[in-house]
């Protein structure tokens, strides 16, 4: 029977997330998942939500459970003016937008500043959820070269050849998913410095600068050019993702237009959400909260660490993060890790092929295991499973041809 519905171009664009797709497999019992970008909800402070739950409905219930502003509650927006000025940010609450998850915040800067056959500038590789969000405003992707701290500034000249009109460059400087990969300060001023000669733009996505090991990250790319840059936040990974709670800082000029893109895609933000959220860290919480989620995750980093040295075979490369949720891995020549996927889970194990986070000439050969979780024994296992697939893979690769 003939459809009579005819979808929109940009819906032939969409893709399914590959890591949504494994997530369902890995809920079959026995497997050791290492694929999902999860946070560890142990961390979760259900207690602190609870009172805070209590508090809100008991004091403030018919403006919690009411519509609200579209713009987000004031008193959370201030609160991040606040918290971002240690990162450099000088911004006033009338430059901040609350967003149902910052995976919304990506989608309304794709609204606004994409347009068919722009280009739009994106790490080798970087994060698949950006790819999704940006891709049915049908941008041109261009990939800036790098390395492992990051894109090499050199090639933000080069797009004023290649891609003229350039409309902003997406970059994660701190743990980036999925490499891991932090930029350092030098690093970041001469990005920052190139991007601002070439006249492109930044959208800077940081949802993980807080989840730091050792030292904290460099102040924000934002902070080096604040006319010419978008900054993109979330509670998800220092509080709960099961909120969505995240925020656009914006510049002036383009604050009005995000606006109306919210207002057009859900009115706002779950108000009670954000009335919980504001009652839990409004004392300085996440000062206390966020250093356990630290020492748990340094612990379970250096678990996956320990594990990768023991049991995979030699040729396999990976950088020890400072920071984030993942380990990035890069196997011997003639691996494909999405074709290896299927055997993995089948032994007990999953993680995410490294192809889907590419815009152009995917490495088959990468792939992204999060540590954060599994309890360290777990992790042992795991990784110990990995490394006899990755064993049995190999000895298929190296046997000569008849």
């Amino acid at each position: 029977m003939t459809s009579p519905w005819t979808q929109a171009r940009r819906a032939a664009r969409m893709n399914p997330s590959i890591i949504r797709e494994i997530l369902k497999v890995t809920e079959k019992p026995g497997i050791l998942s290492m694929a999902g970008g999860l946070p560890s909800a142990d961390t979760f402070p259900v207690e602190a939500l609870k009172a805070a739950c209590d508090k809100v409905l008991s004091e403030t219930p018919k403006e919690a459970l009411q519509y609200a502003a579209s713009e987000g509650f004031a008193p959370l927006r201030e609160w991040v003016a606040q918290r971002v000025k240690a990162l450099g940010i000088e911004v006033g609450a009338d430059q901040v937008l609350i967003t149902t998850g910052s995976q919304q915040g990506l989608d309304l800067v794709g609204k606004i500043l994409c347009d068919h056959g722009a280009p739009v500038a994106v790490e080798t590789p970087t994060y698949l959820g950006a790819l999704q969000a940006f891709t049915p405003y049908e941008p041109l992707f261009t990939s800036l070269a790098g390395d492992d701290e990051g894109p090499l500034p050199e090639s933000f000249a080069k797009l004023a050849h290649d891609a003229p009109g350039t409309r902003f460059a997406y970059l994660l400087p701190n743990y980036q998913n999925p490499t891991g990969r932090v930029m350092g300060a030098e690093r970041r001023r001469a990005i920052m410095a190139a991007a601002r000669a070439a006249g492109v733009p930044i959208v800077e996505d940081n949802p993980y600068g807080d989840l730091w090991f050792d030292e904290a990250p460099p102040q924000a790319l934002s902070s080096m050019w604040p006319e010419g840059s978008i900054y993109l936040g979330s509670f998800s990974k220092v509080l709960t993702p099961g909120f969505r709670l995240g925020y656009i800082i914006a510049p002036k000029e383009l604050y009005p237009k995000l606006l109306q893109a919210k207002q057009a895609a859900d009115l706002h933000t779950p108000g009670f959400n954000q009335r919980v959220v504001y009652e839990v860290i409004r004392n300085g919480f996440l000062d206390e909260h966020v250093p356990k989620i630290r020492a748990l995750y340094k612990a379970n980093r250096d678990a996956m660490a320990t594990a990768l040295e023991q049991h995979l075979p030699a040729g396999c490369v990976w950088n020890k993060p400072k920071g984030g949720m993942f380990f990035w891995i890069r196997l011997p020549e003639g691996f494909d890790a999405m074709a290896m996927l299927e055997t993995a889970v089948e032994s007990g194990i999953a993680y995410v092929p490294g192809s889907a986070f590419y815009a152009h000439a995917p490495d088959p050969r990468t792939l992204r295991l999060s540590f954060v979780t599994l309890t360290p024994e777990l992790i042992a296992d795991g990784v110990a499973i990995l490394g006899k697939v990755l064993r049995e893979a190999l000895s298929v690769v190296e046997e000569p041809t008849p």
